[in-house]
């Protein structure tokens, strides 16, 4: 095999493989992974229940805050990256985020249009009695 060949296969990782690390290095990214969890936790619970933030701004910042814990949780946790070798698992999330839209957004689709088309509930307990 030549040198050149040998080199890329060095790097060719299948995927779902992961590069290996030490113990230690596992053990730091999570523990940095759970600090900055919690920080975003406590940081939630402490806008919603405070006086001293704008409360129009409160729903947005719960929504920043919660979208941050995501990142921090696929980072960390999943260890989703942009590298090469995590392409399936990117668009096996994608997917997964797209059938619980379409799910989600079926449902409350589903449920506006029925509440529409229902009468009125005394005009229905007439029909029924």
């Amino acid at each position: 095999m030549s040198d050149q060949a040998h080199m890329h296969a060095e790097h060719d990782i299948a995927p779902g493989d992961e590069e290996q690390h030490s113990v230690g290095e596992r053990i730091i990214g999570y523990v940095v992974g759970l600090v900055l969890a919690l920080l975003l936790t406590a940081t939630s619970f402490f806008i919603a229940g405070t006086d001293l933030v704008w409360q129009p701004s409160i729903p947005v910042a719960l929504i920043v805050l919660a979208i941050a814990q995501m990142g921090v949780h696929l980072v960390f946790f999943l260890h989703i990256t942009t590298g090469p070798d995590n392409t399936n698992n990117v668009l096996a999330l994608a997917f997964g985020l797209l059938v619980v839209f379409l799910v989600v957004g079926g449902t409350v689709w589903i449920m506006s249009h029925l509440n529409q088309n229902m009468p009125p509930m005394d005009q229905f307990i007439r029909m029924h009695s």
